[in-house]
């Protein structure tokens, strides 16, 4: 019997090919969160088309108050996204996933979206427009990281499930 080509290992259909999209405020400082991002993108980009887009930090914030600060950080990412994108916000009080929950969440989009936009915010979080806006909210934990930090456990956790969909061996469970 041959294998059925258009099924995942862990059994959905196999998606067309759905574009993958961080959207991030403000660069990455550290080189060595810069250059493990990187890595990780790399890999990703093996299972599907992957990029990253980085929106500048609002200028002369010292007079502007948070919610400012957000809505002009607002301005920008809206700028970026498209009327059809899938939009998901990654917040502190998102959606929770195990590793392998997320990989099967990933293949429910990739049925149905073309280009799947993952946001980081900044300092502050997101302005009402961007929550609006968005599809969904995902938690990568209850704990909470640096955005720094946050940039490198996503795209780990991105490049996990890629790895999870294809029943690779990089997830031990």
């Amino acid at each position: 019997m041959v294998p059925d080509e258009s099924k995942t290992e862990i059994g959905l259909r196999r998606p067309h090919r759905m574009k993958t999209i961080l959207l991030m405020v403000g660069k990455t400082h550290s080189r060595m969160f810069e250059s493990a991002i990187n890595d990780y993108a790399k890999r990703i980009a093996h299972y599907m088309p992957f990029s990253t887009i980085v929106v500048p930090e609002p200028k002369d914030t010292k007079n502007l108050s948070e919610n400012q600060q957000k809505v002009r950080e607002a301005e920008l990412i809206l700028k970026e996204l498209q009327p059809q994108d899938v939009v998901v916000l990654l917040d502190e009080h998102g959606r929770q996933f195990r590793s392998t929950e997320y990989a099967t969440w990933l293949i429910s989009k990739q049925q149905t979206a073309r280009r799947l936009v993952f946001i980081i915010g900044g300092p502050y979080g997101f302005s009402t427009s961007i929550y609006e806006r968005a599809t969904e909210k995902i938690s990568l934990s209850r704990m909470t990281f640096s955005h720094q930090m946050v940039r490198l456990i996503f795209v780990e956790q991105l490049y996990r499930a890629c790895t999870i969909i294809k029943g690779e061996p990089y997830h031990h469970e």
